[in-house]
């Protein structure tokens, strides 16, 4: 499946999530809300996936986690905060970058119409 479907996926099971818990949670339970409806559309799903950071020959295990990992090729990050800055944005293209990923999701749960906390970041390999 192409980036971008998997992407149209995530981002209508996130919607059915904020939906039903609305805003003001704590990421870890948007996060665990949007596993369980990623894997129950039978999508591979890991959260909390460990990306260590391999600088030249060495291969650092700095505690690096992305949120979730669809099918090895969307990075989704998880926010629920006042409003998203430069900062998420810069973690997820990292996250892209050391998962060689092409595609992520900046979902921010933290507002009124998930719509608007959502942000496409693409990483230009």
């Amino acid at each position: 499946m192409h980036e971008n479907e998997l992407s149209e996926k995530i981002i209508g099971s996130a919607i059915k999530v904020h939906k039903n818990l609305g805003p003001g949670l704590l990421e870890s339970a948007y996060e665990e809300c949007l596993y369980y409806e990623l894997n129950k559309s039978g999508l591979k799903v890991e959260k909390q996936k460990p990306m260590p950071l391999i600088y030249e020959d060495v291969k650092l295990d700095c505690g690096y986690r992305i949120d979730i990992l669809v099918e090895n090729k969307v990075v989704v990050e998880i926010k629920s905060v006042e409003a998203l800055n430069d900062v998420h944005l810069a973690q997820v293209l990292t996250y892209l970058k050391l998962s060689d990923c092409k595609l992520g999701l900046l979902i921010n749960f933290n507002v009124s119409k998930l719509v608007n906390g959502i942000r496409r970041v693409v990483n230009k390999l």
